[in-house]
């Protein structure tokens, strides 16, 4: 781990959230404070304002007489945290169709595009950074509904561990590029019953695939480690 720069707390919590989502911190690793203050080189003040951020994420449990460890996975986390996405992100394509612009829509299409010719760079890639440019984000966005925002921003980082694990599924990306392409044709036509709709298969098709990727990696009682 290379030493973060900037604000400190703000790097190192940015530094250990991206790697509990990529797996780099291992679901259930214990965070020691010793270890990781000289490992990336900061004060240990700075370290635990850190990782109760984290808790504050929950990707980061504290136990009695154990001590600060990674958040484990669970089926049942999975199952709950995709039932929620599937509410509230069908609910944001049908605002959408109605509310976003012709701008958003063109704006969104091009990041489609993009998104298809660094297919290949975005499976290889270490993390997987799922801010602004962002189709689910932008979707959400673009419905105007600013406590719908909020919601997702709560469940993005316990979202992005599962999501990540299901990227090197075979045609996992390529699939899901379509399906987006297809729910942006039904906002663009301002059909919000069809664009709700997509997005439900969407989501229900990922929670699929996600949990197919983890195999005995989920806990079935989706409690930590």
């Amino acid at each position: 781990m290379p030493a973060p720069s900037g604000s400190l707390s703000d790097a190192v919590t940015e530094r250990l959230r991206e790697a509990i989502i990529t797996g780099e911190l291992a679901p259930g690793a214990k965070l020691s404070e010793p270890e990781l203050s000289q490992r990336l080189g900061i004060g240990r003040g700075s370290l635990r304002e850190a990782l109760q951020r984290l808790e504050g994420m929950r990707l980061v449990e504290r136990r009695p007489r154990v001590g600060a460890r990674v958040a484990g996975l669970g089926r049942r986390e999975l199952v709950e945290l995709y039932t929620v996405r599937e509410a509230l992100e069908s609910m944001a394509c049908r605002l959408a169709a109605d509310l976003m612009s012709a701008d958003e829509i063109a704006d969104i299409r091009r990041l489609l595009v993009g998104d298809a010719a660094d297919l290949d760079a975005r499976m290889s890639a270490a993390s997987d950074r799922e801010g602004l440019r962002d189709f689910h984000f932008r979707i959400v966005q673009g419905s105007g509904n600013h406590e719908l925002e909020l919601m997702m921003n709560d469940l993005s980082h316990r979202v992005r561990r599962y999501r990540y694990r299901s990227r090197q599924i075979p045609g996992h990306l390529s699939r899901g590029l379509r399906d987006h392409h297809r729910i942006l044709d039904a906002i663009e036509a301002r059909d919000g019953e069809l664009a709700e709709m997509l997005m439900r298969r969407h989501i229900r098709a990922e929670c699929i695939s996600v949990e197919a990727a983890m195999g005995d990696g989920v806990q079935s009682d989706g409690g930590g480690a």
